[in-house]
């Protein structure tokens, strides 16, 4: 098959992001209508209207153009957490729920890769690697911002919500209308209560009988003090502004 002249079609516009996703798209579509080993990298190069080199140039095989999108997603989560000035806990779960909206709103790609992924054991396999990375940004994400948090409740929280996104995420390509954002919302605050210090803190403060507002901060064994310090300086501003 010949090539396409360089310079030309969608491998010269655009963001390289938003790039990478439309030759995943056009790829993910040939593997789903005629199998992942009958289709080859000239089929899905001519169908995103590049050359062969192009596509080699951004990646490496078949394989790797499939998780294209994930590629993607892990990157903006990373730079959401990066920007963004929320409770470091409570950010790691707007990151989950930000890559669960991305997938919710292309579904019918999301369906078409799972069921390509799922016929396929080396593509589970790349698949199982690929959440880990989630994991990955989201535990060092939380080393950097809290510092004095136990290694073990940073470790619990995020393959907590890594596991319950993913779950939820399975269940949406599946058709279960029960696999909702407000399911994962509420997923994730039962994870956030249980792993992350000063989460009772959050709730409503109790009244004495004298009529006085109670602070109640938990915590896990092994908190530091500062930190738990941190946690009763935030619930007492956030009481009294």
């Amino acid at each position: 098959m010949s090539e396409r002249v360089e310079g030309t079609g969608p491998d010269t516009a655009g963001d390289p992001a938003d790039f990478r996703v439309h030759v995943a798209t056009q790829a993910i579509r040939l593997f789903a209508e005629h199998g992942y080993e009958a289709t080859t990298v000239e089929q899905i190069a001519a169908a995103a209207g590049i050359s062969r080199r192009t596509f080699f140039r951004q990646f490496r095989s078949k394989e790797d153009v499939i998780f294209a999108d994930h590629e993607s997603l892990i990157a903006q989560a990373s730079a959401f957490l990066s920007a963004t000035t929320a409770d470091p806990w409570e950010a790691v779960c707007d990151a989950a729920r930000l890559v669960f909206d991305r997938y919710r709103e292309n579904r019918e790609l999301s369906v078409r890769r799972y069921q390509v992924v799922q016929r396929v054991p080396a593509l589970r396999d790349r698949e199982l690697v690929t959440g880990y990375r989630y994991e990955r940004v989201f535990s060092d994400y939380l080393r950097a911002a809290v510092p004095s948090a136990p290694p073990l409740a940073v470790i619990g929280f995020t393959a907590s919500v890594t596991a319950c996104h993913n779950y939820l995420l399975r269940a949406m390509i599946r058709g279960d209308e029960h696999a909702t954002p407000e399911a994962l919302r509420a997923a994730l605050a039962e994870v956030r209560d249980k792993f992350a210090p000063g989460a009772a803190a959050r709730r409503a403060p109790a009244t004495s009988a004298l009529g006085e507002t109670v602070t109640v901060v938990t915590y896990p064994p092994g908190t530091p003090a500062d930190e738990v310090a941190r946690q009763v300086r935030r619930q007492l501003e956030a009481q009294h502004p």
